[in-house]
């Protein structure tokens, strides 16, 4: 089969290869799927380039294990294992896995679930980390109800746009913060109000939210708890990542100051799941949450879609289709 191979680090052209490889082997609990489109998120962008320095050896076991990147798909399935109780051949399906940029893949069941039927296959392989990171940010660490007012930084990308909807899926009263460009984007997803950054400081207005969810890292922790209520809460879920430790330092600091700061959450990792993903599929079956597709690739383009991620100014999710 066909699928994009990383075998070092460095910059999309130099590192991403279309190969041909094995068709992956069927374990007993698991399934495999004929993947129809697979998104990239950020995290995809920082493993390729092995950035921040200090985790490559992390990507490395990673790779190690599987050189073909990409987590996030959607699909039919073509055959299932012994033990596979819940799906079956020609079930279209989305989830997460390892090794999307490929033709197949070999996952369990417990990862996958029936595709939305008003999604198409390029939607539903969206629904993955970004909206993960945006469910379990708010739900679980921001712990939002119906009357909060949320702002989200970087409401036009990945995350923000999964965020905006599903805070006001939460009953929220929801800022998002953009660039010109995306205003009217973000309004259209659902956003009571949006600052174009490039004309207004949020850190400097009298607004003032029960949560921030904070996906650029452009202020700092101090600046950005400023705009909060007394009793509100900073989620810092994004920075600039670079060199040895670029980033990391800004979710160690927030760590750090989560031990003393009232108003400041601790960085979080989310954990694709199960039950979780059924919760998404609801918020899309209901209209209650729309994936955002900014740009559609061929697998043989995969390098050119890397690249338009790392540079940080897609809109919503960026696609690969197979």
């Amino acid at each position: 089969m066909k699928a994009i191979v990383q075998d070092k680090f460095g910059s999309p052209d130099d590192v991403l290869e279309l190969k041909e490889i094995d068709k992956p082997v069927v374990n007993e609990d698991e399934v495999l799927v004929r993947v129809h489109a697979a998104s990239i998120h950020i995290g995809d962008s920082y493993g390729m380039r092995g950035v921040p320095y200090v985790m490559r050896p992390v990507f490395s076991l990673s790779r190690a294990k599987n050189r073909v990147p990409g987590t996030d798909i959607a699909g039919t399935v073509e055959a299932v294992g012994k033990s596979v109780t819940q799906l079956g051949a020609g079930d279209e399906v989305f989830g997460w896995c390892k090794g999307a940029f490929a033709e197949y893949v070999s996952v369990s069941e417990d990862a996958l679930a029936l595709k939305p039927a008003n999604l198409t296959f390029e939607q539903a392989a969206a629904v993955g980390v970004s909206a993960f990171t945006a469910l379990q940010a708010l739900r679980d660490q921001g712990k939002v109800q119906p009357g909060h007012k949320v702002l989200i930084t970087g409401a036009s990308g990945g995350v923000g746009t999964f965020a905006a909807q599903i805070a006001k899926a939460l009953g929220a009263e929801v800022t998002g913060v953009c660039s010109t460009r995306n205003v009217d984007m973000v309004r259209s997803i659902g956003a009571d109000h949006v600052i174009d950054y490039t004309q207004e400081d949020f850190t400097k207005s009298a607004q003032r939210y029960d949560l921030i969810l904070d996906n650029v890292g452009n202020h700092s922790l101090s600046d950005t708890r400023a705009a909060l209520t007394p009793n509100g809460t900073l989620l810092a879920n994004g920075a600039p990542v670079s060199g040895w430790i670029g980033g990391l330092n800004h979710f160690a600091t927030a760590f750090v100051l989560s031990l003393f700061v009232r108003q400041q959450g601790r960085p979080f990792v989310s954990m694709p799941n199960k039950e979780d993903l059924a919760t998404l599929k609801e918020l899309v079956e209901a209209g209650k949450v729309t994936p955002v597709i900014d740009r559609t690739y061929p697998l043989s383009q995969t390098p050119e879609a890397m690249a338009h991620v790392g540079e940080g100014h897609a809109q919503g999710k960026t696609i690969v289709t197979v």
